[in-house]
């Protein structure tokens, strides 16, 4: 079960990777219908050299997640380097994801100071591309309007080339979800997200293929995106494929951050920091992780049921042995005294990334706060339903009511209007 929009509040309807042309494309090769073809694959500049060095990273990583001790979860620094029995030194998965945070803030940075603010760059519009380019943005806009009207509501308070440019993002990432998570998803298979990826560094060396990637190339080039965070979410998409199982926390932390932390970094450049903020770079990016990690999360605890019948397990299997679980309790959906303890301390953990997140949407620019706010109160109460419903997350759907969704937006809207203290 993977979840790439970890800022959008969708609805329940299934997204078929038909509606947009392009499974074929991945599956068997570039074949898919001249129809969908963005016609001037070259046509869109690209401005921004995305091959750029990178050193290595010294940085010791004060990212906190919690993890289970006999009296409760308690928060830790995970060490950033860890040797294996053999001697050789592994990387945790916290420092995997802290470099790349590092990486992107590094590059917002640098274009903070040769621009003077974070802003969008002027277009170059050759000849004959302007209407294909509006007409693909506008295509992701009604993608966005359909499957996520919540998200795309608080899109509208953005000003226009910054919500096009969340909107062809949020494209990109359903459609590579659906991939692995769709109804066409037993078509799917390694080759074919290889492809995919190639896909993606043609779209960031300005050669899009077809209408939807033209938009998301034409947003690469307006802002400081790079695309490690898509390369990642794709691998989070391999592990779907190979893996149904998570040892510990570490595992299904990483996990988490390919396929909706990873989210969180693709947009911040485009929402942008606000010009009065005084926390760090890093600090933002880090919230924004935060909150996807939390959104994942609580994924992952409403829909133990459903995975459980496709045969998956998407929770820490030494916490659960640690709570007297096994595999074949998940399997037979027992609501146990042991079931709602465990479930208690995983609930717990995800309100701490809910929290953690809070501190980074307050830092963002005024316009784009109110659909990040509007997702994390959605979200957050997802495990309230959780709870109202006994823990029983094998037969019931928590899920957050429309009336409650329509008191949130002014709640989220509120929250909005305040800025960095």
């Amino acid at each position: 079960m993977s979840f790439a929009s970890s800022l959008v509040v969708s609805s329940n309807v299934e997204l078929s990777p038909s509606s947009f042309g392009f499974l074929d494309s991945v599956r068997d090769g570039p074949q898919i219908p001249d129809s969908f073809r963005f016609s001037s694959r070259n046509r869109v500049p690209n401005l921004i050299n995305k091959k750029q060095k990178w050193g290595n990273h010294s940085h010791y990583t004060e990212l906190k997640y919690p993890i289970l001790h006999e009296s409760g979860y308690g928060s830790v620094i995970v060490a950033s380097m860890v040797a294996n029995p053999a001697g050789e030194i592994a990387v945790s998965a916290e420092q995997k994801v802290y470099n790349v945070v590092m990486k992107q803030a590094a590059l917002v940075k640098r274009q903070l100071r040769t621009a003077g603010e974070l802003d969008v760059k002027p277009d170059i519009v050759l000849p004959g591309t302007l209407s294909l380019l509006n007409e693909a943005y506008d295509r992701c806009g009604e993608v966005c309007a359909e499957y996520a009207k919540t998200f795309y509501l608080g899109t509208m308070l953005m000003t226009p080339e910054r919500q096009k440019a969340i909107w062809a993002i949020y494209v990109w990432c359903r459609r590579t979800d659906e991939l692995v998570d769709g109804p066409n998803a037993s078509h799917i298979t390694p080759t074919a997200l290889d492809r995919w990826e190639a896909r993606l560094e043609e779209l960031f060396q300005g050669r899009p293929f077809d209408m939807l990637d033209a938009a998301l190339a034409d947003t690469v080039t307006k802002f400081p995106v790079d695309i490690q965070p898509f390369k990642d979410m794709i691998e989070g998409m391999r592990m779907d494929l190979r893996k149904s199982r998570y040892k510990n926390f570490d595992e299904l932390y990483l996990y988490c951050y390919y396929v909706a932390g990873t989210v969180g970094l693709m947009s911040v450049p485009v929402m942008g920091i606000a010009p009065e903020s005084q926390a760090s770079t890093e600090s933002v990016y880090n919230a924004a992780l935060a909150l996807g990690i939390a959104n994942q999360l609580t994924n992952i605890l409403r829909d133990v049921g459903e995975d459980a019948r496709r045969g998956r397990i998407y929770l820490p299997q030494d916490e659960l042995a640690q709570a007297g679980l096994s595999d074949e309790d998940i399997f037979a959906g027992r609501v146990t005294d042991k079931w709602r303890n465990f479930m208690k301390n995983q609930i717990k953990r995800a309100r701490m990334f809910f929290d953690e997140a809070e501190k980074g949407v307050l830092e963002l620019n005024k316009a784009s706060r109110w659909p990040v706010w509007a997702s994390l109160l959605l979200y957050r109460q997802i495990l309230d339903e959780i709870e109202a419903n006994d823990y029983d997350n094998f037969t019931k759907r928590a899920y957050v009511s429309k009336a409650k969704k329509i008191l949130a937006l002014p709640m989220a809207y509120g929250r909005a209007l305040l800025g960095p203290s």
